[in-house]
């Protein structure tokens, strides 16, 4: 009697569901050819693994949408409108063999349709694309599971579906499922497998995969902390054996960590290919380009003071709400004072996290101290200040009081927010340089 994997791979193949390689629907240039794998960084000279050139594609999407057969049956000739929407715009790149490459780009911006058309799961508008040797798509782990299959005869119908042979997949199949952790629960049905179990599956089938180029959609790394880490080691050693690998993420750390190089698309174009810790910096500015709204209130009034304005700038002197890590918060306030006072008034700010925890105070005289003279009513003043960033990326607020020994006293909690955007990790709020010199002394022998 058949197995229910057998009968499994049976229907696929009868319903022509599984193709016999991973690039069986890819259409593969017999201009490139793949080359046997160099370890380390491909030079300027090696051969091309993927050419794409001014590649198109756009979709047609209904204005009006027709939710029921009544609908159409009262509106059976009624035009429908459609707005096009072009997702790539005459994209073009090469990526050399042995290279591992990161596309990212926002929401929105082109990245998965591009990873679909290399797949062969989209077809171009117009444009070309060659790749060198079997390819094998990895967009969404566990697709193509049988959830009333065990993991053993999931690892078999996957690895199958990724163009290894039965008999290939069985041999690698104790691999499979050691790496993944699942030996006590290899001849369990999926079904019965918590999230967790499941991805470390699917990614460890993932790994198995006979292909000269990877396509992979943000999954890196699945599971808890120790997987996590063997995932990123599977990964170091693919990069170190010459493995051509494509990469979609947000994760600019991930970008930076593992390629050597990273393009940048925005509104389907490409914006920039080059450094990745570069494409990095220019996706950060793009996300926080448009800025943030100013929360809490951009006017205050107390008794004998009026704040007008609080706001952060840039370089340059416009206002912002994003900050780059590293480069300097510049604050500029305005005020008014009411009513005429003789002494001091003082400027006074507190830097906070999210959580209202303050980091920072500084501030400044409106006059130096020996240059104090009566301030008449009506009076106003521009106060701008820099401070040094050395904050870890987050969301940060600004806290504002204005208070003078005549009984000048206002303060306004978040008067202003702004957010610091880096790719730079710690375990706290600021991200200081760390420098180390280690000094030893052996025992004579």
């Amino acid at each position: 009697m058949p197995s229910r994997l057998d009968s499994a791979l049976a229907c696929g193949v009868a319903h022509g569901d599984l193709p016999s390689s991973p690039g069986a629907n890819m259409s593969v240039d017999e201009e490139l050819t793949t080359q046997p794998a160099v370890p380390g960084a491909p030079g300027p000279d090696a051969p091309p693994a993927i050419r794409v050139e001014d590649l198109h594609k756009s979709f047609r999407i209904p204005t009006q949408r027709v939710d029921s057969l009544k609908e159409r049956a009262v509106h059976p000739f009624a035009a429908r409108e459609y707005r096009e929407l072009q997702a790539l715009d005459g994209v073009s790149f090469e990526i050399r063999q042995g290279e591992f490459f990161g596309i990212v780009g926002r929401n929105g911006s082109g990245k998965s349709t591009l990873l679909k058309l290399l797949a062969s799961i989209y077809r171009a508008d117009s444009g070309r694309i060659q790749i060198a040797g079997r390819l094998a798509p990895f967009i969404e782990l566990g697709v193509g599971f049988n959830q009333e299959l065990t993991a053993r005869e999931n690892v078999v119908l996957n690895g199958v579906m990724m163009g290894l042979t039965p008999k290939e997949v069985r041999e690698r199949q104790d691999a499979v499922i050691d790496f993944a952790e699942l030996h006590d629960f290899a001849d369990l049905k999926i079904k019965n497998y918590s999230s967790g179990m499941l991805v470390r599956l699917a990614f460890s089938v993932m790994l198995q995969a006979d292909a000269d180029v990877l396509l992979i959609d943000e999954v890196l790394a699945v599971g808890d902390a120790s997987f996590q880490q063997k995932c990123a080691d599977a990964f170091h050693q693919m990069k170190a054996e010459g493995k051509t690998i494509v990469l979609v993420t947000h994760d600019m750390a991930a970008v930076e960590q593992y390629c050597h190089r990273a393009m940048l698309l925005a509104d389907g174009n490409v914006q920039f290919i080059g450094d990745p810790a570069e494409a990095g910096r220019d996706y950060l500015k793009l996300n926080f380009e448009a800025g943030l709204p100013q929360i809490g209130l951009t006017e205050a009034e107390a008794d004998g003071a009026r704040l007008l304005d609080c706001s952060i700038l840039d370089s340059a002197g416009a206002e912002v709400a994003n900050i780059e890590s590293r480069e300097d918060i510049r604050v500029r306030v305005e005020l008014e004072l009411l009513r005429e006072t003789a002494s001091a008034v003082h400027v006074g700010f507190v830097l906070a996290t999210a959580d209202g925890l303050g980091l920072l105070e500084f501030g400044e005289h409106l006059r130096p101290e020996d240059q104090q003279r009566p301030y008449p009513a009506g009076s106003r003043f521009t106060l701008q200040g820099r401070v040094e960033n050395r904050l870890a990326p987050g969301r940060y607020f600004l806290n504002c009081g204005v208070t003078s020994a005549a009984g000048i006293s206002i303060y306004v909690e978040q008067i202003s927010t702004f957010v610091v955007f880096g790719t730079t990790k710690t375990g706290g709020v600021i991200a200081p340089e760390v420098e180390f010199q280690v000094e030893s002394e052996e025992p004579a022998a």
